[in-house]
């Protein structure tokens, strides 16, 4: 995802991300956003030094209270994404996404949230795709990025398309 807005930047900022895909009965494990009404993959920014997998694990487990099982991790892909920063004005910001199917254990634990997520109400929900997909691309969102709730929503149209949700 390339929104080409980026004319003028002197400077990049680059932080990968790992995301989990968690399937129940046709439903998919997500973060919504009380605050703001949106969805989003569990997961999050990988640490210097820290793998994708750990990242995925540690994020996972944070966000959700859940914990993945690691021999159930599989790759999906990833979505490579450039933008302008909306933080800083002559930076570029630069992320490769990286998704990845798991199974988590049965035990859920409470969330230990950053102090935005928690601002923003972050709950776990199983819900089904259409719905995340259409919050996402059709409700306000506030001061949220569209190209982080549109990149979501494609990722759970692909999962529909490849038959991984019923």
């Amino acid at each position: 995802m390339d929104k080409k807005d980026y004319g003028g930047c002197t400077r990049s900022f680059t932080r990968d991300s790992a995301r989990s895909i968690i399937i129940r009965n046709g439903k998919i494990a997500m973060i919504h956003s009380l605050k703001y009404d949106y969805y989003k993959f569990p997961g999050g920014g990988i640490e210097p030094g820290e793998s994708n997998i750990d990242a995925l694990i540690r994020e996972t487990a944070e966000e959700t209270g859940m914990n993945v099982i690691p021999d159930s991790i599989r790759e999906y892909g990833y979505v490579h994404r450039t933008q302008k920063s909306t933080v800083v004005e002559d930076e570029c910001f630069i992320q490769d996404n990286y998704y990845y199917l798991c199974d988590v254990d049965e035990g859920i634990r409470p969330q230990k949230l950053d102090d935005y997520e928690s601002d923003e109400l972050f709950t776990l929900e199983y819900v089904m795709p259409e719905a995340a997909i259409l919050s996402n691309r059709t409700k306000d969102h506030g001061p949220k990025d569209p190209v982080m709730l549109e990149r979501e929503a494609r990722i759970l149209e692909m999962l529909l398309s490849d038959g991984l949700i019923e």
